[in-house]
Parts: structure tokens; C-alpha cells; sequence
């Protein structure tokens, strides 16, 4: 699929790019006008709960469900915010938030079924962080927002359903065993496709770095630090990693 992005129509400005991009702003415009919001703390304070309780349970699914929500508005505002890429850039993009949206809403779903609702329980926005501070440099989005924040979720998922797999062993209410089936089905989905997202962020990542004649190792390090990215914490999902289009230079702790 990203091999064939490079040979695309380079005229940025025709229509459907345009339709594409307003759009965006149309979704990031009501998402943000949604009412039931989360209060935002700093991760330190977001309290900490068991996933074998119902309240710890249904924590953790709106936990996973506010980084889906952030990813939808990243994806979002890498169309609508950056001109003079090619119409796959903006395509890709808007791909990704139409998934993203999907997995809001299963997550969503799952919440109104435990008797919550997303906006219900704290959260903190340290992904939404590395986007407003790289809103003015492209290549930088592509490096710490996909590449690096989001690419976080392909370690971590695992682990999450290694917990949802152990519960059953702990003598469990058969309800929230149920419950923790589904969101470990949810979180199949969620990591087979967010695959695909952070591919579209290395690809893009790359394709600028030739573009602007960055060598991309070197300038990843420089953005790192620049920005002040989290850097690489094992257990790293090496096949997905590698998968999503890293190198094995890129994927040293």
C-alpha cells in the first residue's frame, strides 16, 4: 500500500483534498463541542484501581477509550492543519480517523453497557501534548506523535490482555469475566489496526525526511530531544514494531 503512495498526483490544492480537509475541521470542530468531556489531571493524578473490581474495570476501558478519542483528533489534525502534501497523505489520514472513530465507539459501547460513559472518569493528555507543541513543524508530527506516542500502544496492548487472559483465574464475577472477553476482542481490533496507523506515520515520517534531505535515525534523535520525547521502555512488541515499518537501528533500548 505505501509503496505506491510516492507515485500519487502532487497537486495539492484540487478538490477532493480540499472537501478532505474541511472535513476535518468540521470533525475536530465537533468533537471538541461535545458536552460530556473528562476532567484532565496529570497522569500522577489519575487514580489507580484494580480491573478486577467493576469501578477499576470500567476505569481501564475509558482509559483506552481516551487515547482513541485523542487519536481520532490526531489524525484529524494532521489533515486539516498541514498544506502541500501529496492528496495520499490527507486520504491515509483521514483512513486512520475513520478508524480511530471506530474504535472510540466499541469502546464506547462497552462503557454504556458497564453503566459509564466516556467523560465519566479522569484522564490526562499527555498525547495531546506532543501534538499542540509540534503544530508547527510536520516532521516532527509524523516522528513523536504516530512513530512515538502512538507506536507506545503496540507494546502496551499486549500486556493489557495479558491481564484481561488472567482474570479468569481469579474466581471473577462471570459478568465482568464477560466483560473482559469483549475488550480483549476490542483490543485485537484496536492493536491489528493501529498496525497500520503508526505505518502511516513512518512512511510519512521517511517521505518528508527525503523530501527536506534529513537522514531519519539522526534527525529522530534531534526531535527526541528538541521535544522532549519519551524514549523506548520494554517490553517492546518487536514483531509489530518491525511490522509498522521500524528498523532494527530504531528499536535499541
Amino acid at each position: 500500500m505505501f509503496s505506491e503512495i510516492s507515485n500519487t498526483t502532487k497537486d495539492h490544492n484540487n478538490a477532493s483534498v480540499l472537501m478532505l480537509r474541511q472535513e476535518a475541521k468540521a470533525r475536530t470542530d465537533a468533537n471538541a463541542a461535545r458536552s460530556h468531556q473528562p476532567k484532565l489531571v496529570t497522569h500522577l493524578e489519575v487514580p489507580k484501581r484494580s480491573i478486577h473490581t467493576p469501578l477499576g474495570f470500567a476505569a481501564m476501558v475509558h482509559s483506552i477509550a481516551h487515547i482513541e478519542w485523542n487519536a481520532i483528533r490526531l489524525a484529524l489534525d494532521a489533515v486539516w492543519r498541514f498544506d502541500g502534501m501529496p492528496s495520499s497523505y490527507y486520504e491515509e489520514w483521514m483512513r486512520v480517523a475513520d478508524e480511530e472513530t471506530k474504535h472510540f465507539n466499541l469502546l464506547e459501547a462497552l462503557l454504556k453497557d458497564l453503566g459509564y460513559t466516556y467523560g465519566d472518569f479522569k484522564a490526562h493528555d499527555g498525547l495531546w501534548h506532543m501534538c499542540e507543541i509540534t503544530t508547527g513543524d510536520i516532521v516532527a508530527r509524523m516522528a513523536l506523535v504516530p512513530r512515538t506516542m502512538e507506536a507506545r500502544g503496540l507494546d502496551a496492548t499486549p500486556l493489557v490482555q495479558a491481564k484481561l487472559k488472567r482474570m479468569k483465574l481469579a474466581g471473577l464475577d462471570a459478568a465482568l469475566l464477560n466483560d473482559a472477553k469483549r475488550m480483549d476482542a476490542i483490543l485485537d481490533i484496536i492493536l491489528a489496526e493501529e498496525i497500520g496507523h503508526v505505518a502511516v506515520g513512518n512512511y510519512w515520517y521517511r517521505w518528508l525526511c527525503a523530501r527536506d534531505g534529513f537522514d531519519p535515525i539522526s534527525h529522530y534523535k534531534k526531535l527526541a530531544l528538541e521535544f522532549d520525547a519519551p524514549r523506548l521502555k520494554p517490553p517492546l512488541n518487536m514483531a509489530a514494531r518491525l511490522k509498522a515499518g521500524f528498523v532494527a537501528e530504531e528499536l535499541v533500548i
